[in-house]
C-alpha cells in the first residue's frame, strides 16, 4: 500500500439530492414530483397524492434550515457540496413557458450560503424528481416532448446560476432508467411492466436531453463544466467458467453504455446488436445524432456495492439490494440493507472508466446506510459510527490507489452527508451521514442536528488531505 496524500485541488465534500432532504413539498409554488408519491421509494406502490407517510414531504427540513446545515459543512471543510434542484420548484408542472421565481430565489440563497463559506457547489440539474405532472400527462421520458421541457429548464437554470455554479450534472444514476423507470424517469408503470420498447425510448431521449443541456452551457456558462452520472457496479464472475465471463461481458455493457455516449457521442456496436436482437428500433433523428456529439467534460458516478454474474440459471440467487440485478459474491460481506461492501471494486471501476473513456473523474455518491443509535459522550449527544469511519476509510483508500494508477480523479462528495430519507426504501433509520438528524421512521423527532463520530473523523481526512487515513 501507498502513503501518499491526494493530490492539490482535489475536491472533498458531501452530496445530497433535493427529494431526500429539502421538505416543503409544496411551498412558494412548487409543484409535484414523482418522489411526493413515492411513500416507500422504489420499494413499494406509489399513491395517487401526497400522503402524510411520505416522509419526504418534510424530508428534513433543509429548506428552511440549509444555512445551518451548510454552516455544519463548512466546519467539516467542505470544498464542494453537491445538491440537487427541485425541477417542481423551477417548473411547477414541467411544461410551462415561465419559470417560478420564488423557486429560482430559494436556490440563489443556498448558493449565497456556499459563497459565504468558500464551498464549491456541484449542482444536479434532474435527480429522481420528474415533475409529477410530466409523468401522469405526457408518460414520462417516453413521450420526446420530455425533451423541449427539459433543455427549457436546463437554460433556465444555466443562464440563472451558470456564473455562479463550475460543475453541474445533467442526470442522476441515468443507467437505472431500466430498472427503476418510475423514480428515474417519470414514466408510469402499467400491470405488467413498460414494455421493453418505450424504456430503451426514453432512455434515448433522457441521452439527447442531457447532451443538449451540455451544449447550453457551452453557450451560456463556457466555464461551466458538465459531467453525466452513472451508477458504477463492478461485475465480477461468479466461477472461473468462459460463459460466467461472457455474462459479466453483457451486463457491463448494460451499464457502461450511457458513459459512452456520453462520451464518445454515438451509440457502440454492442448495444445496437442488443437492439436488434430484441426487435427494437429506436426514433432517432439526424438532429439527434448532431445533439449526442456534445460529449461531457467530465464522468461522475455512484458507488456502493459490487455484483457477481453467472451463466448458470441454477445460481441466480440474487442479492436483495441489488437495484442492478446480478448475484451475490460469496466472497463479500453486506450491509444491513444487502447491499455488499466492496472496498477494492472502487479501485477496479475507477481504473476500468478512466481507461475507457480518459475523462476526469468525480466519486459523487458513496457510503453506508446504517441503523444508527444516538447516545450520549461526554455530555454531548453523538453516534459512536466507527462501522461506517471503517467503510470510508476502506473506500478512500482505494481511491488513493487509482491516483497511484495513474487515473485522474477530480473529487469525492459522501452520499448523505447529513441524514436524510432514502431513496430506495424512504426511511430515515437508513442513515448514511456524518449528522444526525433528530426524525424517526414514524415521522416523529425534533429535526435537531448532532455531530457524530465521523464528522470529526472526516474533517481530520479533510484538513490533512488525506495524509489522516488509515492504510
Amino acid at each position: 500500500m501507498t502513503t501518499t496524500s491526494f493530490p492539490d485541488g482535489f475536491l472533498w465534500g458531501g452530496a445530497t439530492a433535493a427529494n431526500q432532504i429539502e421538505g416543503a413539498y409544496d411551498a412558494d409554488g412548487k409543484g409535484y414530483s414523482v418522489q411526493d408519491v413515492m411513500p416507500r421509494g422504489i420499494s413499494g406502490p406509489r399513491s395517487d397524492q401526497p400522503t402524510p407517510d411520505n416522509l419526504k414531504l418534510v424530508g428534513i427540513d433543509h429548506y428552511h434550515r440549509y444555512a445551518e446545515d451548510i454552516a455544519l459543512f463548512a466546519e467539516m471543510g467542505f470544498g464542494v457540496y453537491r445538491f440537487s434542484i427541485a425541477w417542481s420548484r423551477i417548473f411547477p408542472k414541467g411544461d410551462e413557458t415561465e419559470p417560478n421565481e420564488e423557486g429560482l430565489a430559494f436556490y440563489d440563497r443556498v448558493l449565497d450560503e456556499l459563497e459565504k463559506h468558500g464551498i464549491e457547489p456541484l449542482v444536479t440539474i434532474s435527480h429522481y424528481e420528474t415533475p409529477l405532472h410530466l409523468a401522469e400527462a405526457y408518460g414520462g421520458w417516453t413521450n420526446r416532448e420530455l425533451i423541449g421541457f427539459y433543455e427549457r429548464y436546463a437554460r433556465t437554470l444555466l443562464e440563472r446560476f451558470g456564473s455562479r455554479v463550475k460543475y453541474w450534472l445533467t442526470f442522476n444514476e441515468i443507467n437505472s432508467l431500466l430498472h427503476a423507470p418510475f423514480m428515474s424517469g417519470g414514466i408510469p408503470i402499467p400491470e405488467g411492466g413498460v414494455p421493453e420498447q418505450q424504456l430503451y425510448q426514453a432512455m434515448h431521449h433522457e441521452l439527447v436531453a442531457s447532451a443538449r443541456a451540455t451544449r447550453i452551457a457551452r453557450e451560456v456558462a463556457p466555464e461551466a463544466k458538465v459531467g453525466c452520472m452513472v451508477l458504477s457496479m463492478p461485475i465480477y464472475p461468479l466461477t472461473p467458467s468462459p460463459d460466467d465471463a461472457r455474462a459479466v461481458m453483457d451486463a457491463d455493457h448494460g451499464n457502461l453504455v450511457y458513459g459512452d455516449v456520453h462520451t464518445r457521442g454515438e451509440y457502440p456496436g454492442y448495444f445496437l446488436r442488443t437492439l436488434r436482437e430484441k426487435g427494437i428500433e429506436l426514433d432517432i433523428t439526424d438532429q439527434d445524432r448532431d445533439d449526442l456529439t456534445n460529449t461531457v467534460d467530465f464522468v461522475s458516478f455512484s458507488y456502493y456495492m459490487s455484483i457477481a454474474e453467472t451463466a448458470d440459471p441454477a445460481k441466480r440467487a440474487e442479492g436483495e439490494g441489488n437495484i442492478m440485478g446480478g448475484v451475490s459474491n460469496p466472497t463479500l460481506e453486506a450491509s444491513e440493507w444487502g447491499w455488499q461492501i466492496d472496498p477494492v471494486g472502487l479501485r477496479l471501476v475507477l481504473n476500468q472508466f478512466w481507461d475507457r473513456w480518459q475523462k476526469p473523474l468525480f466519486i459523487v455518491e458513496n457510503g453506508l446506510g446504517a441503523r444508527d443509535q444516538l447516545v450520549e459522550v461526554d455530555g454531548e449527544k453523538t453516534v459512536v459510527d466507527d462501522y461506517r469511519i471503517a467503510y470510508l476509510n476502506d473506500h478512500l483508500v482505494q481511491v488513493g490507489e487509482a491516483l497511484e494508477d495513474g487515473v485522474d480523479v477530480l473529487g469525492y462528495t459522501s452520499w448523505g452527508c447529513i441524514d436524510i430519507v432514502s431513496a430506495s426504501t424512504a426511511q430515515l433509520s437508513k442513515r448514511y451521514g456524518f449528522i444526525y438528524v433528530d426524525r424517526n421512521d414514524d415521522g416523529t423527532g425534533t429535526l435537531d442536528r448532532y455531530r457524530k463520530k465521523s464528522f470529526g473523523w472526516y474533517a481530520d481526512v479533510i484538513r490533512t488531505n488525506g495524509a489522516s487515513l488509515t492504510r
